[in-house]
């Protein structure tokens, strides 16, 4: 079974499910029937099972991704080979198909290399706008482009990663409705309760909540002269480290700084964030110690394992400086005891810190972040577009390769939670206020 097959196979599924569910709540009732129970069960493990097949898939295809000498080398996958043997071969390097790009652009699409054209018919995507110079790349191009702005990116390898199939544009996730963990409203409503013999039952039922992320555009330009574009190699070489590098940044900026609106919603603009108050009288474009234990204290409690320390290189000074008083002494809380003279730890706390320039200057709110980036959810569609232009910059002899890929993220928690003891809330991603 190919590797679209299986995804096509899970969308259906994933719809029958929906058929299911949605059956039930047109009837008016909040939980399936015996029968549909029965029904929705069998498809779950159908769903498990196919899940597992196209986990085993997708790191048999990164595996050979990795092994290939030549970034463009589109020599079938295991299991492809049926569907891909009246394509054209493809090609040698991505340069390669840059030029082959770019020579189509200048002719109009009246020369189209059949290369271009081939991968588009087989991963059923919609066909290239040849007048306008528009065509997609090669699917194992595409998966090791946007490898790359992952690997590149300091938060995207940490987030939580959900490629989307060919067929959907979004996806919906099911998620608990919490916001307290006193007992009654864990998990959104179950309650659990010692009973004495022959005392009276009482039910209770979780809550839910739907996350939705529905696909954005990043887009990004690169511009190339006729002597660089003669030379394949150069162009792969600028071209793949420019756009990997450049998205990598951004899409790390989305995660900080996201505003939600036709990008992703960022961690300093979500509604779970918790944000810790300056210490009275603290000057400002300070951190001081006070400020980082108050703020391990409000990570949520399973989060302090994968926790990180997000900062603005700016940051550095105040951190070397931190000094924790302990009756009339004290120690310093980031430096190891050498002082200067030794390196520092870099953990703050016992957990990892890590300077991210998309971290807000010192003393302002995202200066210093502590976060649990395996709450920050992101989804992407694999394919990545490429078109070129020689319109764009016609006198200066250059020509201009745009590049698309489609994203999406925001935080899993819908709201910062009370905890069962204690009225300070706590969060997967944690901030101090800004210090004026």
């Amino acid at each position: 079974m190919t590797y679209d097959t299986l995804l096509n196979d899970r969308a259906k599924l994933v719809e029958v499910m929906r058929a299911i569910s949605d059956g039930a709540e047109a009837d008016g009732r909040s939980e399936l029937n015996e029968a549909e129970n029965t029904a929705f069960e069998a498809k779950k493990k159908e769903l498990a099972s196919l899940n597992a097949a196209i986990e085993v898939e997708e790191t048999i295809r990164q595996a050979e991704l990795s092994l290939s000498p030549r970034l463009g080398d589109s020599q079938p996958l295991p299991g492809d080979q049926d569907d891909k043997q009246d394509e054209p071969a493809g090609f040698n390097t991505f340069g390669d198909m840059l030029q082959a790009v770019a020579v189509a652009s200048k002719t109009q699409g009246a020369n189209v290399d059949p290369r271009l054209i081939g991968p588009q018919a087989a991963t059923g995507l919609s066909e290239g706008v040849t007048s306008d110079g528009g065509f997609l790349v090669n699917t194992d191009v595409a998966s090791g482009l946007l490898t790359n702005v992952y690997e590149t990116g300091i938060l995207t390898g940490r987030v939580a990663r959900t490629p989307i199939s060919a067929n959907a544009n979004g996806l919906k996730l099911n998620g608990i409705d919490e916001t307290s963990r006193a007992s009654g409203s864990q998990w959104g409503g179950i309650t659990s309760y010692w009973l004495n013999e022959g005392g009276t039952l009482t039910g209770s039922k979780p809550k839910f909540r739907q996350v939705e992320l529905n696909l954005k555009k990043l887009i990004g330009l690169c511009y190339a002269t006729d002597e660089l574009l003669s030379d394949a190699a150069a162009l792969e070489s600028v071209i793949t480290t420019g756009f990997a590098n450049v998205f990598g940044f951004k899409m790390d900026e989305s995660i900080v700084r996201g505003t939600g609106a036709g990008q992703p919603l960022g961690i300093l603009n979500s509604a779970c964030k918790v944000t810790v108050s300056a210490e009275g009288g603290q000057a400002a474009t300070t951190i001081v110690s006070e400020n980082v234990e108050k703020m391990y204290a409000r990570m949520h409690p399973r989060g302090l394992g994968n926790a990180v320390w997000l900062v603005n290189q700016d940051c550095w000074p105040e951190l070397f400086n931190m000094y924790h008083s302990v009756g009339t002494g004290g120690s310093t809380t980031f430096l190891p005891p050498g002082g200067l003279s030794a390196s520092p730890y870099h953990t703050l706390l016992g957990r990892p810190v890590i300077p991210c320039e998309q971290c807000s200057t010192l003393g302002t709110e995202g200066d210093i972040i502590f976060a649990d980036l395996s709450q920050y959810m992101m989804i992407d569609k694999g394919g990545v577009q490429t078109a070129s232009s020689i319109h764009v910059q016609f006198t200066t002899d250059e020509s201009v390769f745009r590049f698309v890929v489609r994203v999406d993220g925001q935080p899993t928690w819908a709201s910062a939670v009370t905890p069962a003891q204690g009225s300070n809330t706590v969060s997967p991603f944690i901030t101090l206020a800004t210090r004026s």
